[in-house]
């Protein structure tokens, strides 16, 4: 092969050394790779955000959230939060990839307003809850009734913080590397 091109895999990809590694095995010599990768970490926050919105009045009712976030995906062993844009290069470099280019974007800016109902139903993931699921499941109605309260108003104003960082990765095999 000449080229591989990927965009948002390795997210979900446990072993990516392996796949860095089948990477240069199926790359002819000075074959290329080209990815593309969200950085989640880096919208990683503190216990008092949730989404980019301040739950710190509601702290008990976040803990819940997020044991409920946690249980099929735990950050310590979740592909999608064990690297960042140094581990992409170092993993390039160890599968024999050279020269290694590296673009990261960031953007921190205000939420934009959005419709309850939809941010409600929407999951930040394939393989993670809604936000209504997870609060079904894991609030009682009167928890359920006091985060609506106070969540709605800041995610229909926009009044969160969105944070993401999305890194691009450009690299070529040397040439006779397996």
């Amino acid at each position: 092969m000449d080229v591989v091109t990927t965009r948002s895999v390795l997210i979900y990809v446990p072993r990516k050394s392996a796949a860095f590694r089948e990477f240069a095995r199926v790359l002819r010599p000075y074959g290329r790779i080209s990815l593309f990768e969200p950085i989640n970490r880096f919208a990683s926050r503190d216990g008092s955000t949730w989404m980019g919105y301040d739950l710190s009045p509601l702290d008990d009712i976040a803990a819940k959230l997020r044991a409920e976030y946690d249980a099929p995906q735990p950050p310590d062993t979740d592909p999608m939060l064990d690297f960042d844009e140094r581990d992409l290069i170092r993993l390039a470099q160890e599968a024999g990839f050279f020269p290694v280019q590296l673009r990261l974007d960031v953007d921190i800016k205000p939420t934009e307003p959005r419709s309850w109902d939809v941010f409600l139903n929407t999951a930040g993931n394939p393989n993670i809850p809604t936000l209504a699921e997870a609060m079904q499941r894991s609030l009682t109605t009167r928890e359920r009734q006091r985060l609506s309260a106070h969540l709605r108003p800041l995610v229909e104003q926009g009044l969160g913080e969105w944070r993401m960082a999305v890194a691009y990765l450009f690299a070529t095999k040397r040439n006779g590397e397996e």
